[in-house]
């Protein structure tokens, strides 16, 4: 009978004392199982899904930062806006107050006056005059309108209505001797825009900051 022999390799490599100083890599196998296939294809799959969402999450961070930078950039213009607009919806509030209160004065002209008279009534009860200065065109009918409240209030005092020159319509002086009271509507107007407007400068761009992201 003929016995193969098998050639002697040299792969691993001894000392003297024995232990392994060199040994050569390991053959790769030539032959799987369908086990061993199907966990290889397994294995290549995951890491290649590993691959493919790391990349995508590395996408996705780039793009947040240059988000974050560009709104970043953009925010002092958005906060000129918002200051501009400011300015703007104050303009349109002065607007539409301008306009209401005209209306509204030009319909009841008598209404600030009588409206100090019942604010003041405390302060006058004990006058004995009042002396009412208004616009000539509103006299009598501001004396009708004040007499009326002054009755319904108590007040014994004489109430003198006279026409004051150039007294803008719905304005009034009002004189019992230890005060007085005065209201003009054109620098009542004025003082109410100041105000306002003073107040949105003082805010400039330093207002409360914009909230982008508002939370729900």
């Amino acid at each position: 009978m003929n016995t193969i022999h098998q050639r002697f390799g040299f792969d691993t490599v001894f000392d003297d004392a024995g232990d392994v100083t060199a040994q050569a890599p390991p053959r790769p196998k030539r032959v799987y199982t369908p086990e061993e296939v199907q966990a290889e294809r397994a294995q290549a799959y995951a890491e290649g899904e590993r691959s493919v969402v790391a990349r995508a999450e590395q996408a996705a961070a780039a793009a947040l930062a240059d988000i974050a930078t560009q709104v970043k950039a953009a925010l002092p213009t958005l906060t000129k806006l918002v200051h501009e607009h400011r300015i703007a919806s104050a303009d349109l509030a002065l607007a539409c107050g301008r306009s209401i209160a005209g209306a509204a004065l030009e319909q009841f002209p008598e209404a600030p006056v009588t409206a100090a008279l019942q604010g003041l009534a405390r302060e006058i009860e004990s006058a004995p005059r009042l002396i009412v200065r208004v616009n000539g065109a509103l006299v009598e009918r501001s004396r009708t309108a004040l007499e009326g409240l002054a009755q319904s209030l108590g007040l014994p005092g004489q109430i003198l209505v006279k026409d004051e020159p150039g007294m803008p319509p719905a304005g009034f002086i009002l004189d019992w001797g230890d005060g007085r009271a005065a209201f003009d509507p054109t620098e009542a107007a004025a003082r109410v825009e100041t105000a306002l407007r003073t107040a949105v400068a003082a805010e400039g761009l330093h207002a409360e900051p914009i909230n982008l992201f508002p939370s729900t």
